[in-house]
């Protein structure tokens, strides 16, 4: 009764999880020292310590592990891996800033970009070279990962705003004389919701639960 007369939300349990106190409409504090310690040597680069979170999506891999995402408005992304939904156990946490984002001409363009995808190393315009991170070297060529993204602008939402496919691949390559890793992620994206396709490319590092709080 009281519930009824005073509004009272449903207590289910929200659509997102909060994963160490980060979700939409909050800050992720960044410590600096994290890309300024390589000096030019990354191409990691971010004019800024603090980013405020707008957008979260959710990814749940074949494996059972589930992919964390938080957004920025200009698409900076703040990412957590963890071996369950709640994110209490969490074991990877990456920032990555976008590169390049390109939409293909033709299919022609979508075969190249999906032969530079599976390929050993991967070159872009202004950058070196990284190597293949996951499935290892071994193979000349080998097929990315593809997974859906649901992406969410509202922390109380049921349901998703958009749902994202994806094709992707994760490179590296070694910084200050293998005493740091910058990391490249290359992705083709494929709204669920439009015939729009992209190819994106993101520089990111890794982060140890030291070099940021929310």
């Amino acid at each position: 009764m009281f519930g009824k007369l005073f509004g009272r939300k449903d207590a289910s349990r929200p659509a997102l999880p909060v994963i160490r106190n980060v979700t939409i409409g909050r800050t992720v504090v960044l410590d600096p020292l994290t890309w300024r310690r390589f000096g030019a040597e990354t191409k990691f680069a971010l004019d800024r310590d603090t980013l405020e979170i707008t957008a979260q999506g959710l990814i749940q891999l074949n494996d059972g592990a589930f992919v964390h995402r938080f957004y920025t408005d200009d698409e900076i992304l703040f990412q957590v891996v963890s071996d369950d939904r709640e994110g209490q156990r969490a074991n990877d946490f990456t920032v990555f800033v976008p590169w390049a984002s390109d939409y293909p001409a033709d299919r022609a363009d979508r075969d190249l970009w999906s032969q530079r995808l599976s390929a050993r190393t991967f070159r872009a315009e202004g950058l070196p070279e990284y190597r293949r991170l996951w499935f290892g070297e071994e193979a000349a060529q080998q097929d990315p990962v593809t997974l859906w993204e649901d992406v969410f602008y509202d922390r109380e939402a049921d349901r998703p705003d958009r749902r994202l496919f994806q094709t992707t691949m994760l490179f590296y390559r070694d910084l200050a004389g293998g005493d740091g890793r910058e990391l490249l992620l290359a992705l083709t994206l494929e709204p669920e919701d439009s015939k729009d396709v992209s190819h994106e490319t993101m520089i990111g590092l890794p982060l140890s639960v030291g070099e940021f709080r929310a």
